[in-house]
C-alpha cells in the first residue's frame, strides 16, 4: 500500500468533498483520515489516503483532474505513517487571550525550542462576549519525547503567557 497526502483548497460550494472521495473510491483508494474546514469562502483541508501501490500513479493523475473542476489547488504527496517512539507521549495545550499578532508564533517557537513536534493545531478567533475585540484560541496537541523536561516546559509557556498576555493551560 501507498499512502497519499492530498492538500485541497478551493471557493466552498456543495460537493467538493465527494468529488475527492468520488475519485479516490474509483482507484481502489481509502481515505483513511482528514481535516477539512471552511476558512473564510474557502474550503480547504488535508487527506489521508492509502491505495494499492500499482495504482497511486492513475489515483494520482485522476486527483489533479479536479484541478479544472472547481478546485483551486490540489497537492498530492507520497507519505508513509511515522512510528512513534514507545516513549513518546502526547500533551494538550489550550491557549486563549485577547486576539493580537504573534500568539501562534510565540507558542509554536516555544514548543520548538523544547523538541516538542505539534500533531494537530486548531485556532479560532471570535468576537468578546462582554469585553468587545476579538478573543483568539488555540488547540494544541505536541508529542513530547521522554527527555523533556517538563517544568522547564511549563516555565517557558507560562513566561511567554505572562508577555503577551494569554492564558495557556497544560493538561
Amino acid at each position: 500500500m501507498t499512502t497519499l497526502i492530498l492538500t485541497v483548497a478551493g471557493a466552498d460550494r456543495p460537493g467538493l468533498v465527494a468529488a475527492v472521495a468520488d475519485v479516490v473510491d474509483a482507484h481502489g483508494g481509502n481515505w483513511e483520515n482528514s481535516s477539512l474546514a471552511e476558512l473564510a469562502g474557502t474550503f480547504a483541508g488535508v487527506i489521508e489516503v492509502s491505495v494499492p501501490t500499482e495504482r497511486a500513479g492513475e489515483l494520482e493523475t485522476a486527483l489533479r483532474a479536479l484541478q479544472g473542476q472547481g478546485l483551486l489547488t490540489l497537492s498530492v504527496l507520497t507519505g508513509a505513517p511515522e512510528a512513534a517512539a514507545d516513549d513518546d507521549r502526547l500533551l494538550e495545550i489550550q491557549v486563549l487571550g485577547n486576539d493580537r499578532p504573534g500568539i501562534v508564533r510565540e507558542v509554536s517557537g516555544v514548543l520548538n525550542a523544547h523538541a516538542l513536534s505539534i500533531e494537530e493545531l486548531a485556532t479560532e478567533t471570535r468576537d468578546a462576549a462582554m469585553a468587545g475585540g476579538r478573543l483568539f484560541e488555540a488547540s494544541v496537541t505536541a508529542k513530547v519525547p521522554a527527555d523533556v523536561d517538563l517544568d522547564a516546559l511549563r516555565a517557558d509557556l507560562e513566561r511567554i503567557a505572562a508577555e503577551i498576555q494569554v492564558d495557556i493551560t497544560l493538561g
